[in-house]
This record gives structure tokens, sequence and C-alpha cells, in this order.
């Protein structure tokens, strides 16, 4: 499996390179316009109660992106079995798990070859001890805002709580990140801080991204 945390499209203050993986694409043109952005990671939401929910997808359309992105599917609480099957019929390259899906999960979804990637709430800094047990299981974390939903709120959590993760899994930052961030998110230095997840922010509706907002934010961390 490739090894993700040495690709990326912006340069920290370590000088060290980050992901960029956009969410929530459902729209055959609007996927195909975000592909044009190359980011490292494009993610599909698969679970019904979202807005995003991204079935039916177009597969062809799927398969016209380029190799070096890579397609993630986003579960919450789904059975193993079925997560499976949805990835096959997409040829997904990777899952993220946004419930409170256990470690077994996690190994087996890796053992079969899948990118993994594990998203946990974050409210307070007691809230990284529970990544522990994941460690060796996933590709990544994610941390995102906790809130009575799974993910999508818009919301931030505190930023400096991420120097309380002593975790060796690299993560993702997530929740609530917006076009005005980008020099705060070149601020991070911890060594684990892998890249950003970005969606409800850049969005014209759910599921539509705006990609004049995010063109120039990536160019913005570029730069």
């Amino acid at each position: 499996m490739e090894n993700f945390s040495d690709k990326s499209d912006f340069n920290s203050p370590l000088g060290v390179r980050g992901l960029i993986k956009i969410c929530g694409m459902k729209f055959p043109e609007n996927i195909q316009a975000v592909a044009v952005l190359k980011p490292d990671f494009m993610g599909f939401i698969f679970y019904p109660k979202s807005p995003r929910f991204a079935e039916p997808l177009d597969i062809a359309t799927l398969k016209a992106l380029p190799k070096s992105i890579k397609k993630i599917g986003v579960f919450v609480n789904e059975n193993l079995e079925n997560i499976l099957t949805i990835a096959y019929k997409y040829d997904l390259d990777g899952v993220q798990l946004h419930g409170t899906e256990l470690v077994d999960m996690c190994t087996e979804l890796k053992k079969v070859g899948y990118i993994v990637i594990k998203a946990f709430p974050i409210a307070e800094a007691y809230n990284f001890k529970v990544t522990k047990d994941y460690e060796g299981a996933c590709d990544y974390f994610l941390f995102d805002t906790k809130t009575d939903a799974y993910g999508g709120s818009g919301l931030k959590f505190n930023w400096k709580m991420l120097d309380e993760y002593l975790g060796e899994t690299p993560f993702l930052l997530s929740g609530g990140i917006a076009a005005d961030d980008a020099e705060a998110i070149l601020k991070i230095e911890h060594k684990k801080f892998a890249g950003i997840d970005l969606n409800s922010k850049f969005e014209l509706k759910p599921g539509l991204k705006n990609i004049d907002l995010l063109k120039s934010f990536i160019l913005e961390l570029k730069n």
C-alpha cells in the first residue's frame, strides 16, 4: 500500500507535505471539476441519513478519475459485508469509518488492502486517548468536531487540543474548515499532522462543491 503521508499539495512550516481530502461528493460534473484540482482523496458518503448520501453514483465518472485521486467511501456503523460490497461496486481505494466501529473492523479492511481512515469526534483532549487501541489498525485517523450527528456540522473544535494527541498514526483535520483558515492550518506543527478534510464550508449546496472557492484555497495553501 502507498504511503500517502509522503505525498501532498501544500507545505507546512515544517516542510512536511500534507494531504487534501475533499469529501461529500455526489454529482458527476462536480466530481469531474473537483478532480481537476488534483486532491489526494475524494470522499463519497454512504450513510443514508446524510444530506450528502452519494448513491447512486455514476460508475463511469468514478472510473474516469485519475489513479492518483484515491476514492474513499465514508460509512457510519455499517456492517463489514455491506462495506465490502459497496467498495467493490465502486472500485473504492479506501474506507473512512465515521461511527463507533471497533478495531477488528479496521483490521479486517486493512487486511483486504483498503486505505483505512478512522474518524474520532473531538470535544475535549480526553477524546484522543480512545485512539490508542486503534494504533496499527488504521492508515490515518480523522479528527472531527463532536456533534449529535456524524460529521458535516460545519463546526470547529479547538485546534490547540491537537497538541494532546501523542499517538503514532498520522491524522487528518476535519470539522468546519473554511476558506479563511489557510493561515491557521499552515501554522499547525504537529509531527503527525497529515492533511485536511474539506466539505461543507466549500459547498453551494450539500454535495455540490464551489470549485472557485476550493481552487483559491488550495492555491493559498500551496503558496
